[in-house]
């Protein structure tokens, strides 16, 4: 059995940091995430660190905007719920605050809207003929999708009424 050697690129600080900002520009990055990319460029922590704080200086890193663009971008995009959201930000190690404020972001009218438009939808697609089975699947669809188990019922109730 072979093993496959991962080969890292063995780059220079300043060959690292034009990599990096093409890198950065291209789309938002969360720290954690960029942080691993110059390890994989075989930067020494030192020299990470350094490439770190000259992206912050020069606006190529921003955590809250990261974080608000994510939030708004799988919320709209890929219909993700609060919950999923923070689990995902929370993986890439991004700070409460920023969590927090980039959660308030999202409309709550929008927000609702979309939940009312999974429900009908999944409601429509579910074969199962009994009302509560048929209700309990939609809820568990749902909150696999990361919105709350409190809004979901109580749109749901409003839904069957």
């Amino acid at each position: 059995m072979d093993i496959v050697k991962v080969r890292k690129i063995k780059l220079s600080l300043p060959q690292a940091l034009e990599k990096i900002k093409h890198w950065c520009a291209y789309q938002e990055r969360a720290h954690y995430e960029t942080r691993g990319k110059l390890y994989d460029y075989g930067l020494s922590s030192s020299d990470i660190e350094e490439a770190l704080a000259v992206l912050v200086s020069e606006n190529y890193l921003n955590e809250e905007r990261f974080a608000e663009t994510f939030a708004r971008g799988k919320f709209r995009i890929k219909q993700w719920g609060k919950n999923k959201i923070k689990a995902e930000l929370k993986f890439k190690k991004v700070s409460d605050y920023s969590i927090n404020k980039a959660l308030k972001q999202i409309d709550h009218t929008d927000y609702r809207k979309t939940i009312e438009k999974l429900i009908t939808r999944k409601l429509r697609e579910t074969k199962e003929k009994v009302p509560y089975k048929k209700n309990y699947k939609v809820l568990q669809y749902l909150m696999s999708r990361g919105f709350e188990h409190d809004i979901v019922s109580d749109i749901l109730k409003l839904k069957n009424d």
